[in-house]
């Protein structure tokens, strides 16, 4: 068995054939000195007979006995006897395990195979007895392994499966949900901007106190809904992952006083004392995005203001300058209110959670403010904490991280003193087209624009605007254009209102109840100018039709300085690519090349503006992309 075992270890194989009519089964090569079991028993027998012949013949030849016919005759017995041990010894043990070994390496294969056994009646036939039984049982035992494993592969099939119609179901809600937010917010803005519209209307004409009372509290009653509405479709942005941050240059301490001046009004209507304290040493030219950070003080703010019936809401506003050249903003907002226990810090940042349901039933909302608050400043990169103990008050603290904006990169207040001026200015009577499909629109935008001296064409279809523009001696100096009208939608339009010359430099406004991400862009893509969403609020339409009308009423001259400017950009972002120059200096020339180009056509603003946001974000190489469309764009436009 020594030696069959050592056999089994070699790894080469190669066919031999057992005796009594087996199949050739693969078998290890002998290594080099082997001798069988059964042949180092017939040498041992052999030499022992041998040895006792040569005993007997050496004593006869010591005894002088010898006789040639006895030896004759011992040797012919010791050959007879080695041939019958020999026979023997290949019955009974050479070929039995032979037989084992080729069943060994059978089962090492692989094969699960009974092997035959030589009934011996001894320890060998027990053994290739016991290795049947041990074959038997790995048999069942690989096939139930087996049908385990195509049993598992089966679930393995049908959960991918279940996986990849979910994923399908998964994307289908997405996109459904997405196509019911645009729906929503499209059908919910129109008659908002009617009813807001018409209310502007109604409060610029002669009323009594009584009625200018009752149109205030209606007005107010519509923003109300409005903020509802846009902080539901914000909400549904964010959890969407849909909402973009903006990265723009923006005064801080203005935005946060815009806030405070925003809600002095209601402080004043509930006698609060509304303070702002701001870090006059500290920086406040930053990189961002001014609207949300607007959306995030409003917030804190509004709630503050609400929950607060005496005392005083006071904000903090401080910036420092960091080791890593960052700004770190800090906003405090505290009031005097009821305060907010303990045990409730943490659910008030939940959505459509307040602190007590007696809150709902006597100041009102929907517990979406802070949620929102919580996951702008998150996707700030920043954090939003409180501190508050019950009957003294709250303070909400707000931690960001913003980049460093020079001070040139942003001019103080331009929006707000363009709509006072808007405001307080006569229309120009400029002839306009206004291509709107709903009739309340209409009335609206008439009834704001008629009373600021424009005079105004109305299209209820794209169709029905090129037939206007088309129409003997129509020049129209700025066209508003709704985006969602049947026959011919607005941005198609556009397409090709750009495509012909004669038209092509006509500003066209987006005026649209559409606010969701990517309306913008779709619309400045279609070869828009603006964009103002509904409900439109008088003033900065006015503001943003002044803006345009006059800049067409400017000299064709405007736009000689662009190839000087075209020219000192391209050397100040060689010179910032390099690693020199100064990253403020070419912000500050992309910021003039954008003011020279917006008046001359919206396709040339648009790419410039897409340089300064480029140039603002450190971003030279898209700046140098963007600085090449540009110049072929003016080549075909200013071929001169």
């Amino acid at each position: 068995m020594e030696s069959v075992e050592a056999g089994a270890k070699e790894t080469p194989l190669k066919p031999i054939r057992v005796a009594d009519g087996m199949r050739e089964e693969p078998q290890q090569p002998k290594p080099p000195h082997f001798r069988s079991l059964a042949s180092k028993f017939s040498i041992f027998t052999g030499v022992l007979v041998s040895w006792v012949v040569i005993t007997v013949l050496c004593w006869d030849l010591r005894m002088h006995t010898f006789d040639v016919g006895k030896g004759i005759m011992l040797c012919a017995v010791l050959v007879v006897v080695a041939g019958a041990l020999s026979r023997f010894t290949i019955r009974l043990l050479a070929r039995p395990l032979a037989l084992l070994q080729a069943g060994i390496t059978s089962v090492r294969e692989g094969k699960f195979e009974p092997i035959q056994v030589s009934r011996t009646g001894d320890e060998i036939e027990d053994l290739g007895k016991s290795f049947n039984s041990m074959i038997e049982a790995l048999a069942a035992s690989q096939q139930e392994i087996r049908q385990h494993q195509e049993l598992l592969e089966e679930r393995i099939r049908q959960r991918t499966a279940d996986l990849e119609k979910a994923m399908h179901a998964a994307l289908a809600a997405s996109q459904a949900k997405s196509e019911f937010l645009a729906n929503m917010s499209h059908e919910l803005r129109t008659p908002m901007n009617g009813l807001l519209g018409m209310l502007d209307v109604m409060l610029d004409t002669p009323v009594t106190a009584e009625q200018r009372e009752h149109l205030e509290t209606a007005q107010r009653c519509a923003y109300s809904l409005l903020g509802l509405l846009n902080d539901i479709l914000d909400l549904s942005k964010i959890e969407a992952g849909k909402m973009v941050m903006e990265r723009l240059p923006f005064n801080l301490r203005s935005v946060v006083e815009d806030c405070v001046k925003s809600q002095s009004v209601k402080a004043a209507q509930k006698r609060l004392d509304l303070k702002l304290e701001a870090d006059a040493a500290g920086p406040i030219h930053l990189f961002g995005d001014p609207l949300r950070l607007r959306q995030i003080v409003a917030n804190l703010l509004s709630n503050a203001l609400k929950f607060t019936e005496r005392g005083e809401v006071r904000v903090r506003l401080t910036t420092a300058r960091q080791s890593d050249g960052k700004i770190l903003v800090e906003i405090r907002v505290s009031d005097t209110g009821p305060g907010i226990p303990a045990d409730k810090l943490d659910e008030i940042f939940e959505k459509f959670t307040q602190a007590d349901g007696s809150i709902t039933r006597r100041y009102g909302g929907t517990g979406l403010g802070l949620a929102i608050t919580r996951k702008l400043v998150e996707m700030h990169g920043g954090t939003v904490n409180v501190e508050s103990e019950v009957g003294k008050g709250s303070t909400f603290t707000v931690q960001m991280r913003c980049d460093p904006a020079p001070a040139s990169a942003h001019p103080d207040g331009p929006a707000e003193a363009e709509t006072q001026a808007a405001e307080e200015r006569p229309g120009s009577g400029a002839p306009l087209l206004l291509v709107e499909d709903n009739l309340v629109n209409q009335k609206v935008v008439l009834a704001i624009l008629r009373k600021k001296g424009y005079r105004i064409d109305v299209a209820n279809d794209g169709r029905e605007a090129l037939a206007r523009l088309a129409a003997p001696g129509a020049e129209y100096r700025l066209i508003l254009m709704d985006v969602q009208m049947p026959v011919l939608d607005g941005l198609e339009a556009t397409r090709i209102i750009r495509r012909n010359p004669a038209w092509a430099k006509i500003p066209v406004i987006a005026m649209t109840a559409h606010a969701m991400n990517g309306d913008r862009e779709r619309c400045l893509e279609a070869g828009m100018d603006a964009y103002i969403s509904k409900p439109v609020q008088p003033a900065h339409l006015v503001a943003m039709i002044e803006k345009y009308v006059r800049a067409q009423a400017r000299p064709p001259a405007a736009g000689g300085e662009l190839p000087h400017l075209l020219a000192q950009l391209a050397g100040g972002l060689e010179t910032a690519s390099s690693g020199g120059g100064d990253p403020a200096r070419v912000l500050e020339q992309a910021q003039k090349l954008r003011a020279a180009a917006e008046p001359l056509s919206g396709q040339l603003g648009e790419l410039a503006r897409r340089i300064e946001q480029a140039a603002s974000q450190g971003d030279f190489s898209r700046a140098r992309a963007g600085l090449e469309d540009l110049q072929r764009e003016l080549q075909e436009a200013l071929p001169a």
